[in-house]
């Protein structure tokens, strides 16, 4: 069932920082349930170095947008100019948009937030003037998530390892062309 119908899209700010929070320390233990342990560990991420702190940094700092469904926070997306100090990469040589953040409920999972999100970037980037968006990934596991950001319009360029663990940037390209 796809509950896009009923999702809106509103611009995210210090005070969705708690439910972001909720959604990542699911999103932790739906991976480790599923034996993926690699992606983002064990540890919830609310309760990682400087977690709270990031997410706090990523609602006031960056554009953040949430995905309601029923005026109930099911996703985040957070957007800025460029990649994360973390990815080994270089800036894009032109203007961009970054994908720092994306991730949803869990209990709305295949229901097509994430895509919504995604296709909000493109909006997002297209109304800034912007050709290029950005997003890195684990590249780990089966390519799993390389293939959902493939299947959203995003085609794989840079590889990169930080601390042992396997990344992949995607670009898109949205200007009218």
């Amino acid at each position: 069932m796809n509950d896009t119908t009923r999702l809106t899209i509103r611009p995210g700010g210090p005070a969705d920082a708690p439910a972001t929070l909720d959604m990542l320390d699911a999103a932790v233990a739906w991976m480790n349930a599923r034996g993926n342990t690699e992606q983002w560990g064990t540890t919830p991420y609310s309760q990682k170095p400087g977690g709270v702190a990031r997410v706090e940094k990523y609602m006031t700092d960056n554009a953040p947008f949430i995905a309601e469904l029923d005026g109930r926070p099911v996703g985040t997306l957070v957007l800025d100019s460029g990649p994360s100090p973390h990815v080994p990469i270089a800036p894009a040589d032109e203007p961009e948009r970054y994908v720092r953040l994306l991730v949803s409920d869990r209990a709305h999972a295949g229901r097509g937030v994430g895509a919504a999100l995604l296709a909000h970037a493109v909006e997002e980037t297209r109304r800034a003037g912007v050709d290029l968006l950005r997003v890195d990934c684990w590249a780990g596991g089966g390519g799993e998530l390389v293939a959902y950001y493939e299947r959203n319009g995003f085609t794989p360029t840079d590889r990169f390892t930080a601390d042992s663990w396997p990344g992949q940037v995607l670009a898109r390209r949205v200007g009218d062309r």
